[in-house]
């Protein structure tokens, strides 16, 4: 990425006016977020609200028809932008883990270091042990993906991208598919890295993890920005119909 003039008292993502559409559905109806560095951010809303549009299109896995979106003042969706820049400063953690079956869980950690950044093996290698030691799975690093369980291999793939030492973490509903006990362990991995002072964007229906964890909460509902506040007011305090339906239901 070429320098760009952004310095840390600006927002280190920055969407404005963005809209994303799939043919004739627009999923994204004018949508403008700022995140600060070191902010944590969590978006709520029914399912098929755009939530996980809205983080894919910030590091360019989908494309915008309007608006823009910025990562440290670059715009990510200038057609110039290298992707592969744009994804080594934006980590991004999805529902699957993604992880090569064929690979020890240490393998997994170390090839986009290795791969993309071409560092090197033994760097490489103490940094991801380090990063397997944080997500708390010391001993697990010559497992393979299959003999660990849901919530081990999510940790796994947290310590992979940190590994590309991401200015920004996306998390995309990195809970769903876990059973209920795993829950626990990831979102705790999660909290320390916040804690940290990692700028994190969470699409997220763990209600008591955002008010924990997050700084500002947005509330999306059919592609819009309904409501957004500090965690306290957010939930103690919701003022729109639908906000308050919604928190209703979950609560």
């Amino acid at each position: 990425m070429t320098q760009s003039s952004w310095t840390p008292d600006q927002p280190i993502v920055s969407l404005k006016n963005v809209r994303k559409s799939f043919g004739e559905l627009e999923v994204l109806k004018d949508i403008s977020i700022d995140v600060m560095k070191g902010e944590v951010i969590c978006i709520i809303g029914p399912s098929g609200s755009g939530k996980s549009t809205l983080i894919r299109c910030i590091n360019a896995l989908n494309d915008i028809q309007a608006g823009s979106i910025t990562v440290e003042g670059h715009e990510v969706h200038n057609p110039d932008l290298n992707k592969l820049e744009l994804r080594k400063k934006v980590g991004m953690v999805f529902q699957q883990y993604n992880l090569f079956p064929h690979k020890t869980a240490l393998e997994n950690v170390m090839m986009a270091p290795i791969k993309v950044l071409k560092q090197s093996k033994e760097e490489v290698e103490k940094r991801a042990r380090a990063l397997i030691k944080k997500v708390r799975l010391e001993g697990k690093e010559d497992a393979y993906p299959g003999e660990l369980s849901g919530g081990q291999q999510q940790r796994v793939a947290i310590a992979r991208s940190l590994a590309m030492t991401p200015a920004v973490m996306l998390f995309d509903e990195v809970t769903a598919a876990l059973d209920p006990e795993t829950v626990k362990e990831v979102l705790v991995t999660i909290k320390e890295l916040a804690e940290e002072g990692m700028t994190c964007i969470l699409v997220t229906h763990e209600m008591g993890f955002a008010r924990e964890v997050a700084d500002h909460i947005y509330f999306t509902d059919r592609g819009v920005i309904v409501e957004h506040g500090p965690p306290d007011t957010f939930f103690d305090n919701a003022q729109d119909p639908r906000t308050k339906e919604f928190l209703s239901q979950i609560l």
